[in-house]
C-alpha cells in the first residue's frame, strides 16, 4: 500500500500558505497575482513529482501521471474567498499531490496512475465552477466572454490575459483516461468534531441555486422628497427579503438553508434615496424537488412585488447547481480506508457545500473525504485542522485511491 509523506505533505501546504497569506489565513482571489503564482508554483512541484504539468486558457493546473494504466483523477481548488482559510480547496489539490508522489515511490502501485488538478474559480469570482465545468465541456465561450467580476466587474476574459492564459487551448475530459475522480477537502463545519470522528465519507453534496434581484426604483432628495411618493428600491430590497425568509421558513425542508450574501445600494449616499438596489440571494438543499418548490416559490414573491410596487424587480438566474450523489463505489473504498486507519472513527455525511466534485460527475464516478475543521470554521483566516488530522485525512485518501483502482 502507497505511504504517504506527512512531513512533505505539511511543508506543502505550508508553502503554498505563503501566496497571499493574511492574518492565519489566505487572500488568493482567483486571478490574482498570489493565485497566479501559487499556480505556477504547483505546477513546478508536480514536474518534480514526475507529472507533466499544464495551466490551460481558464487557469486549470493538471499534471498527468506517464504511467500507463489505470488513472484516479484527483484535484480540488486553490483560490480562496477573499480573507479565507488556508485549506479550504487547496489541501485537496496537496492531497493529491502527495498521493502521486506515494504512487510512484510504491512499487506495489506499479503502473497505477494519479492525474492531479486544480481547478480555476470554485470560489465563483467570476463564474460558478469555471475550472471544472470547462473541463467537463459544460462551459461555452459566449459565458466566458459575457462574464465579469461579482465586485469590481473586471470581465473574464481580460483577468484571463493579465493571468497570463489567453490563448492557451482549454484542457477538457479525455474520453476512457479515468476510472473515477476523487476529492479531499476539509469539511467545512462542525459535524465531525461534534461527533467524535476524524473522517467523513461524503455521500451527497447540497444543490445550490444563485439569483440576482434587482430593483428599479428613483433617485432623489433624501430631504426634500415627500414619504408617500417616495421610489425607494431600498426599501423594497428589504420588504421582499423579509418576505422571502418568512415564506421559505414555511416551506424548507430539514436541510433547506438560504442566504442574502451582498446588497447594493445605488449610489448609496445617505441624503439620496436609492434609484437602484441589487441583492444575491442563494439557497441549498439536498433534494432536486425541494429546490424547485423554493425557485418557485421566489417567482412568485418576485411577481407579487411587481405588482405591488412602487418600485420594479426582476429576477436573474446566475446559477443552479443540483444535488449530486456520490459514487457508492468510491464511497465505499474510502470508508474501508478509513475504517483500516481510524477504526470506529469516521462517519457517512451529505456535504452542506458545493465542490468540484459534483461537476465532474456527470461526467465521472466521483467521490469525497472530509477531515474535521477546528470549531466548524470556514470562509474566514481562522480555520484550521489539526496537523494529525491533515496526515490522517492524505493517508486514508491515498489508500482509498489504490484500493478503488486495484479492485
Amino acid at each position: 500500500m502507497p505511504r504517504i509523506d506527512g512531513k512533505r505533505l505539511l511543508a506543502d501546504l505550508q508553502h503554498i500558505r505563503g501566496f497571499g497569506r493574511f492574518e492565519t489565513g489566505v487572500h488568493r482571489p482567483t486571478f490574482s497575482p498570489e493565485d497566479v503564482a501559487a499556480r505556477q508554483w504547483l505546477a513546478g512541484r508536480m514536474a518534480e513529482a514526475g507529472l507533466a504539468p499544464s495551466i490551460d486558457g481558464v487557469g486549470n493546473v493538471l499534471g498527468r501521471s506517464p504511467a500507463a494504466g489505470p488513472c484516479l483523477l484527483m484535484g480540488s481548488h486553490t483560490d480562496t474567498q477573499p480573507r479565507g482559510g488556508w485549506l479550504d480547496g487547496v489541501m485537496g489539490v496537496i492531497y493529491g499531490l502527495e498521493a502521486a508522489r506515494a504512487f510512484a515511490e510504491e512499487p506495489a502501485a506499479a503502473g497505477l496512475s494519479i492525474d492531479v488538478a486544480s481547478w480555476a474559480d470554485e470560489e465563483s469570482h467570476y463564474l460558478s465552477f469555471l475550472g471544472s465545468r470547462s473541463f467537463v465541456g459544460q462551459l461555452p465561450e459566449a459565458e466566458i466572454d459575457n462574464a465579469k467580476h461579482r465586485e469590481d466587474g473586471t470581465p473574464l476574459r481580460q483577468a484571463i490575459a493579465q493571468a497570463g492564459f489567453a490563448g492557451r487551448p482549454r484542457l477538457t475530459l479525455e474520453e476512457g483516461r479515468y476510472r473515477g475522480y476523487l476529492e479531499a477537502h476539509i469539511e467545512q463545519g462542525g459535524s465531525l468534531e461534534t461527533d467524535g470522528k476524524r473522517i467523513g465519507v461524503v455521500t451527497s453534496i447540497v444543490g445550490i441555486f444563485q439569483y440576482r434581484m434587482t430593483f428599479e426604483g428613483r433617485q432623489n432628495h433624501a430631504g426634500t422628497t415627500p414619504m408617500p411618493i417616495r421610489k425607494d428600491s431600498g426599501v423594497a430590497l428589504v420588504r421582499l427579503l423579509a418576505q422571502v425568509n418568512d415564506r421559505f421558513a414555511a416551506i424548507a425542508g430539514p436541510r433547506t438553508v438560504w442566504t442574502a450574501g451582498r446588497i447594493l445600494l445605488h449610489p448609496g449616499a445617505p441624503s439620496i434615496i436609492p434609484g437602484k438596489a441589487e441583492v444575491l440571494l442563494q439557497f441549498r438543499d439536498g433534494e432536486l424537488t425541494q429546490m424547485q418548490r423554493m425557485e418557485e416559490e421566489l417567482v412568485r414573491l418576485v411577481a407579487e412585488a411587481n405588482a405591488m410596487g412602487p418600485c420594479a424587480v426582476s429576477l436573474e438566474t446566475l446559477s443552479r447547481t443540483p444535488p449530486t450523489a456520490m459514487d457508492a463505489r468510491l464511497q465505499d473504498a474510502v470508508a474501508a480506508a478509513a475504517e483500516a486507519h481510524a477504526p470506529r472513527g469516521w462517519m457517512r455525511m451529505p456535504s452542506g457545500a458545493g465542490h468540484d466534485a459534483q461537476i465532474l460527475a456527470r461526467r465521472l464516478p466521483a467521490g469525497m473525504l472530509f477531515v474535521p475543521s477546528i470549531g466548524g470554521v470556514s470562509h474566514h483566516y481562522s480555520e484550521d485542522t489539526a496537523e494529525a488530522d491533515l496526515v490522517l485525512g492524505c493517508q486514508v485518501f491515498c489508500d482509498a485511491a489504490f484500493r478503488f483502482l486495484k479492485a
